[in-house]
């Protein structure tokens, strides 16, 4: 099969189960979320052992996939949320407990212990404010919920597809040749050109009509712009961390696609970002 035929393979199984879990919410968004956690913070620890680290890696996989789950009980009050961090903390804390049993001072357990709890936080801790997406309080109904929810992320696509064709017919002047060469400062700029203009789309023909919600002209050029950036900072770590391991793909997981971090990697910048800008920036829908 050809690249171009494995990726449209992936994203015919990819997407509606992506779809499926966003509109069902609840236990089934919270685990694969956990999912798509656990498999990403597994690449993570990969990618740290091939420069010579040694990260717990069940330990990071573990609390990446907590984070959604924790989530979850949190919003149904099975826990609290202060009893949810303290058991990622707990958790954390035994990492670094342990480390004189496991390490001795000549094998970087500083080290090893910060990638320990890092590979969590990007991984689970970040896309588990996409659980709190679907259940912000500004949203009423499925329907309202999910559209709410893929607003950002429907941005996130828009400006890496900007960012690829800006780049590419117009790209001359290099944005950060030593972490990704083949980005460009036109293609940044046209990234986020079509993510503001992806966003005056989707409040028109999605967020006011169906979820009775809407954003002012303003709003559609801040919250635009804001999830363009963060989407390429995210992209732009993410090949820095890979450049690092001196791999092309987080893993071969999704053939034609690369790993799951590579499918996620600005996503898991701007479902923080937007929790915070829909809180600031959303407004009831005009009437009439």
């Amino acid at each position: 099969m050809s690249e171009l035929g494995k990726r449209v393979v992936v994203a015919l199984i990819a997407a509606p189960t992506v779809i499926v879990g966003a509109w069902l919410g609840d236990a089934v968004l919270a685990t694969l979320l956990a999912a798509m956690a656990g498999v990403a913070a597994w690449e993570l620890v990969r990618m740290a052992r091939a420069r010579g680290l040694a990260p717990a890696g069940r330990t990071a996989i573990a609390l990446a996939a907590a984070y959604p789950l924790l989530a979850h009980g949190t919003r149904l009050a099975v826990l609290r949320p202060s009893t949810a961090w303290f058991a990622v903390a707990a958790l954390g804390c035994l990492v670094l407990a342990i480390g004189p049993w496991l390490r001795d001072p000549e094998s970087r357990p500083l080290a090893d212990a910060a990638t320990t709890f890092m590979i969590p936080l990007y991984t689970g801790g970040m896309l588990a404010f996409g659980y709190d997406l679907r259940y912000h309080p500004y949203a009423i109904g499925d329907a309202a919920r999910c559209i709410l929810l893929f607003f950002p992320v429907w941005l996130a696509w828009s400006s890496d597809t900007g960012a690829y064709f800006a780049g590419r017919f117009l790209g001359r002047r290099k944005l950060l040749p030593a972490v990704s060469p083949s980005k460009t400062i036109e293609g940044a700029v046209g990234g986020v050109v079509l993510a503001v203009v992806m966003a005056w789309a989707y409040v028109r023909v999605l967020l006011v009509p169906q979820a009775q919600l809407g954003l002012t002209p303003w709003g559609i050029v801040v919250f635009g712009i804001a999830i363009a950036v963060v989407a390429q900072l995210g992209d732009l770590v993410e090949s820095l961390l890979k450049r690092e391991a001196r791999v092309k793909d987080s893993s071969g997981l999704l053939p034609g696609h690369g790993g799951v971090l590579d499918r996620i990697d600005s996503v898991l910048f701007v479902l923080p970002v937007a929790v915070l800008l829909f809180d600031l920036l959303l407004v009831p829908a005009p009437q009439g």
